[in-house]
């Protein structure tokens, strides 16, 4: 993912008054938690960060999923009035061609057939979970 152009985004505001600092979860439907979190950690490699029981009886359930040694977060959750599925999330590789070649190895991943780069992007590639949530496997950013 690119920086933002120097001076943001045309047509873009900003303010110093907000108490906002960082991107800390983002949320997916998911058919089955169970099953979600074996796909992200036994297929993706994420850790288990949270996986908490609440509401009346306990009936509700929070699960936090995430690559070692991330700040964000990833809440698989049941859908809400709606299906599972049509989330979207970009993580970053610190070598995309070797993240696709044992992904692709496992045969059980629906994936894009290879890394792409077009002119100004990183090299990318997409792959899709269980439930048809879209992870977009990007190279990091040199630092």
């Amino acid at each position: 993912m690119s920086p933002l152009p120097e001076g943001g985004l045309t047509g873009m505001t900003s303010t110093t008054d907000t108490t906002l600092t960082q991107l800390a979860v983002t949320m997916f439907t998911v058919a089955d938690q169970d099953a979600a979190r074996d796909f992200y950690v036994r297929v993706l490699g994420f850790e288990v960060r949270g996986d908490e029981r609440f509401g009346e009886d306990g009936t509700a359930r929070w699960l936090e999923v995430a690559p070692a040694g991330s700040a964000a977060r990833l809440a698989l959750n049941p859908p809400m009035g709606g299906s599972p599925g049509g989330g979207v999330v970009g993580v970053e590789s610190t070598d995309v061609l070797a993240e696709h070649a044992r992904l692709a190895a496992r045969g059980d991943v629906d994936l894009d057939p290879a890394p792409t780069r077009v002119p100004g992007a990183p090299l990318l590639f997409s792959l899709r979970d269980p439930d048809g949530n879209t992870v977009w496997v990007v190279e990091e950013r040199a630092a």
